[in-house]
């Protein structure tokens, strides 16, 4: 049984994707990306290949801090578990 592939075009190339992938989120990636390359775009005067480079480079940093955000999330959670498994046992 073949898979089918959905093509989508981004920042004007067309780009197979197979059928099985959440189109909702390839959707949302796309639209993120053709806004921060628009938005680069009318900035600056340079030319596609740096702003394309611009553009992973955020979206590499945005990866990034939300990484570390989770790492702090998931520190202070399991901080907090230690706290509530001390407090549970007797003296």
């Amino acid at each position: 049984m073949s898979q089918e592939n959905i093509n989508l075009t981004v920042l004007g190339l067309e780009v197979a994707f197979r059928s099985g992938a959440d189109m909702d989120r390839v959707r949302d990636a796309v639209s993120l990306v053709e806004e921060r390359y628009s938005g680069l775009r009318t900035n600056s005067g340079q030319s596609k290949d740096i702003l394309l480079t611009f553009l992973a480079l955020g979206l590499a940093d945005d990866v990034l801090q939300s990484q570390k955000k989770l790492d702090d999330v998931q520190k202070r959670i399991m901080s907090m578990l230690s706290l509530i498994e001390k407090s549970d046992k007797p003296f």
